[in-house]
């Protein structure tokens, strides 16, 4: 009888192809490029450890503020970050399913060109060594998305989007954002 080398790898194979399916009912493609001549694009990088799927996050020095469009990609498991201190402070691990369940979450409501919106604002302590994170604005609604769009469970805090039309209402709640932005 043979053993596999790796008795994990279809597992995380299968979680990764499970993501990949659910990611690609929702994606819009260039569908929204027209909307701003300051675009950019933000990888929401996914990794399989330990039989679920995390987020990688690094804590930058600087904010930009531009149409932002998130890449979802999926890393190898082996992954170390080797991060250029000059432009990363720390690079973390969060559950991506934190985002739907977490321990600490906070909203904050506020209201822009007359139209009411919520900022996700989660504290995520690094169970390794302690280290609390705060994840919250752009990177927060993202993490949010992607996890309701993977996970398709309901959150344990209510979120501005239809669960049973995730598409149509992310779309609407982007465009409403975008219009009303200052960016």
């Amino acid at each position: 009888m043979s053993r596999s080398r790796h008795p994990q790898e279809p597992d995380r194979n299968n979680l990764i192809d499970d993501a990949k399916t659910r990611l690609k009912k929702l994606d819009v493609g260039a569908k929204y490029s027209h909307l701003s001549s300051h675009k950019y694009s933000v990888l929401v990088p996914l990794v399989a450890r330990e039989g679920k799927l995390h987020l990688l996050f690094t804590v930058r020095s600087e904010k930009k503020k531009k149409l932002v469009t998130p890449v979802v990609g999926f890393i190898d498991h082996n992954f170390e970050a080797q991060p250029n201190p000059d432009e990363v402070k720390d690079v973390f691990l969060v559950p991506l399913d934190y985002f739907l369940h977490p321990r600490v979450y906070y909203p904050y409501h506020f209201t822009q060109a007359g139209h009411s919106f919520v900022m996700h604002c989660f504290e995520y302590r690094r169970p390794e060594d302690g280290v609390t994170y705060f994840i919250r604005g752009l990177t927060a609604r993202f993490a949010v998305v992607v996890a309701l769009i993977i996970l398709e469970q309901k959150p344990t805090f209510e979120v501005e989007y239809n669960l049973n039309d995730l598409l149509s209402s992310c779309e609407k709640q982007l465009l409403l954002y975008h219009a009303t932005s200052k960016l």
